[in-house]
């Protein structure tokens, strides 16, 4: 029977169309998924959108449209992904106005409540509607958000729910003690355990209805709806089918080692946030969360519409390719820190690695055995144990050097290639020279097999040019 894995992106904020940022979250997460697939596990993979929230009801406001017809046209946007990106099919795609999402949140809650970590106080915040938190003084640069420099600090002043996030502060840090990789890279969990050990205030969990009335309804209160993270982070168990589906949740969130993917600015809601929620409720904890840094414009700039250095991963993969995109935020952004995407990098990459680089190896390796060869090469069946270094990458979750693993794999071949030349030596001594085809035939396909998780329609045409032993009848990459 298969071992079980279970891994998430996070959810993206149905205000805008799909940015970069996410296409990197969601292809890193396919990507291994795909790689735990090849490794013969069970996988559950879970994305979606998260659909609640006073920046919704305004935005829908400010488009002139319903509010559940503007969730509903981003939802789709960001559905659209999975065919643009060459997400596996079998992915789960939850949403947070789904109705049993919204039952699993309301029973989330009630269990939370009964447990003694839900009460109901008056309290006055300052709050940023760009992030959707509440922020401290510290928080802010001369009064303002520094992520959402542009928006006005608010204040509210009301009667809310609040959760006890203080009464957790210990099991958290007794949590990390016993988890040291709980958090990857290193680094993320000491900034996330120098937060908790700073101290942990209660936050609050509702609005009032009839302030902001687009929210999952807070049980047994008709006044009042749940606070948008407190219902969106609930969606990693409920798409399992939790609370009702005990076998699926017990089986991929207690035995599949769950595991998400987040960006940086997700830091205290995945790792500490949601953790706590989870110790409330008494369910076990995440097993890994992976921190994303953020893409940036060129310079290290951040990417803002403002300054026009946003990129769309549409208008990439109709440039270029679905498989090119997700060559380079894998191999060329890094696995945890802030990297540049410019038009003129990704050009440069595209032409030197994939146009020059596999595409060109794969036209010539095939050529020549279409040339030289009686028939295709029979290849055995591969298995990721066959190759460490490229598995122990994948382990870290270090996936640019993954890909570093193939592209080596790729030089070598190019290397074999100029030494030997059986291009000449087919001429003076045609045995020597179909067996250098065949080696560089099966090295080919080990480069095919290691792209799978990475680029799998690429993978594919070059497995099934061995299979026909006939070279792609057009090129894997088209020069631009």
């Amino acid at each position: 029977m298969s071992k079980p894995f279970y891994i998430t992106t996070t959810l993206p904020y149905v205000n805008a169309d799909p940015h970069v940022g996410f296409a990197m979250e969601i292809i890193r997460a396919d990507t291994v998924a795909r790689y735990k697939k090849e490794c013969g596990y069970d996988v559950f993979f879970n994305t979606g959108t998260d659909e609640h929230g006073i920046k919704l009801v305004r935005s829908a406001s400010d488009a002139g449209v319903d509010v559940q017809t503007h969730v509903d046209t981003y939802a789709e946007r960001f559905r659209g992904l999975i065919e643009l990106l060459g997400i596996t099919r079998d992915v789960h795609f939850i949403r947070t106005t789904d109705e049993h999402h919204m039952k699993a949140a309301q029973e989330f809650w009630r269990i939370c409540k009964e447990n003694g970590y839900i009460y109901k106080k008056e309290y006055e915040a300052k709050y940023c509607v760009g992030c959707e938190m509440e922020k401290t003084d510290s928080d802010l640069i001369d009064g303002k958000c520094p992520e959402h420099p542009n928006k006005e600090i608010e204040l509210i002043k009301e009667e809310n729910y609040f959760f006890k996030f203080s009464a957790l502060q210990e099991k958290l840090l007794a949590f990390y003690d016993t988890h040291p990789d709980f958090v990857r890279p290193a680094f993320r969990q000491a900034e996330i355990r120098q937060f908790v050990e700073s101290g942990l205030n209660d936050f609050s969990i509702s609005r009032l209805k009839e302030k902001m009335p687009w929210g999952v309804p807070v049980p047994d209160d008709d006044d009042h709806v749940m606070y948008v993270w407190f219902d969106a982070l609930v969606n990693y168990v409920s798409t399992l089918g939790w609370p009702e589906n005990v076998e699926t949740f017990e089986e991929y969130w207690k035995e599949g080692t769950p595991t998400q993917y987040a960006g940086k600015d997700n830091l205290r809601q995945q790792t500490a946030i949601w953790q706590a929620m989870l110790m409330a409720a008494g369910l076990p904890n995440t097993h890994t969360v992976v921190v994303n840094g953020f893409i940036t414009g060129g310079g290290g700039i951040k990417m803002s519409k403002s300054l026009g250095n946003v990129v769309n991963p549409y208008d990439v993969v109709e440039t270029y390719s679905t498989d090119a995109l997700r060559y380079f935020l894998l191999r060329h952004v890094n696995p945890f820190d802030d990297s540049d995407f410019t038009s003129e990098r990704f050009a440069s990459d595209y032409e030197a690695h994939l146009v020059n680089g596999i595409g060109n190896l794969t036209n010539r390796v095939l050529k020549m055995a279409e040339s030289y060869l009686d028939g295709p090469v029979v290849i055995s069946e591969k298995r990721m144990e066959d190759f460490p270094e490229y598995r122990e990458a994948f382990e870290k979750y270090e996936l640019s050097s993954a890909a570093d693993v193939v592209w080596k794999k790729i030089g070598d071949a190019d290397l074999l290639i100029q030494e030997s030349e059986p291009f000449k030596l087919i001429k003076s001594n045609p045995e020597r020279a179909k067996e250098i085809v065949t080696e560089l035939v099966f090295e080919l396909s080990n480069i095919a097999y290691l792209l799978r998780p990475l680029m799998p329609e690429t993978a594919i045409r070059i497995e099934e040019g061995i299979v026909k032993n006939k070279k792609p009848d057009t090129p894997l990459f088209v020069r631009k």
